[in-house]
């Protein structure tokens, strides 16, 4: 079953950053398409792929990431791993939006998603529409226990770009 953009459907409320009611279904929908088909799952074989370990241990969520480069370019990621349905679609949601993005997009793509999950607002570029289906995470802010969920796959993909050994823990 396909899902229709987010930024297609029903537009955010202008005076916040929460999604209305009938977006909020819609990507309550997307994180269980992606929590029960995650895209980009499983391992990632060959001796140029970066690998990187996360764990949180609040809610019990692992995940091991695999990134392949071709120059400064994410030729392929995959993920295994298990956890919540937040954890796992934001997993599964992060590897479609940074294939093909250089490490220069990626980081910027964290650190708006970051922003976007955690309830900071930033100068510019703060709206969650221009996110895609990221912004599916948007309401991740209203329950902080969820926001290490949301972003221990992406704390995991910036430790496999910068090619670091330990095991990434949200703790």
């Amino acid at each position: 079953r396909q899902f229709p953009s987010p930024e297609s459907r029903v537009p955010m409320n202008p005076e916040s950053r929460v999604p209305s009611p009938e977006l909020s279904e819609l990507y309550q929908a997307l994180i269980l398409d992606h929590n029960r088909r995650p895209r980009n799952y499983g391992s990632l074989e060959g001796a140029d792929a970066r690998r990187a370990e996360g764990h949180n241990p609040l809610c019990g969520d692992q995940l091991t990431l695999w990134v392949r480069m071709e120059g400064d370019v994410i030729a392929d990621v995959r993920f295994t791993g298990s956890g919540c349905a937040i954890s796992k679609a934001s997993a599964s949601c992060m590897t479609v939006a940074v294939k093909g993005k250089t490490r220069a997009e990626a980081e910027q793509l964290f650190e708006r998603f970051h922003a976007l999950v955690t309830g900071v607002k930033r100068d510019g570029d703060d709206d969650p529409k221009s996110l895609g289906s990221l912004a599916a995470f948007a309401g991740v802010a209203q329950f902080p226990v969820r926001v290490k969920c949301a972003s221990m796959a992406w704390h995991t993909l910036r430790a496999a770009l910068e090619g670091t050994q330990d095991t990434v823990s949200t703790e």
